[in-house]
């Protein structure tokens, strides 16, 4: 066996072909928004038949979740802001805790429309 000979079982491809193949099909990485990476996630785990189903179309899946999610956050947000229960008060600590639970009901909303659906 060569020295450029990658021992991997035996396969018989060089370093030079492996290098080469590298060059010419270089991997493709897909970043995820927090939704869309849940989303994926939660296929692996939970419904790997969806999953496979979507093969080839699992990104486009993904990042439709993810604007998906956007869209649906500021619609969710602009209607809670205006609610007299999440109206600002003026005081800092308040109001901070008002924030964080229309950001709680918000998420929950998502995650139970969006990502968690067989």
């Amino acid at each position: 066996m060569s020295k450029n000979t990658v021992n991997k079982k035996d396969e018989g491809f060089t370093v030079k072909e492996v290098i080469a193949y590298r060059r010419k099909f270089k991997l493709q990485t897909h970043t995820y928004g927090k939704y869309g990476t849940l989303a994926k996630i939660y296929l692996e785990e939970h419904n790997p038949a969806k999953l496979w189903a979507l093969a080839g179309d699992l990104p486009e899946y993904l990042h439709g979740i993810d604007n998906q999610a956007a869209e649906m956050y500021d619609a969710i947000y602009s209607k809670l802001s205006v609610s007299k229960e999440y109206a600002k008060t003026g005081e800092y600590m308040t109001d901070l805790q008002k924030e964080a639970e229309m950001q709680r009901l918000i998420d929950e909303e998502i995650l139970n429309e969006l990502v968690y659906i067989k």
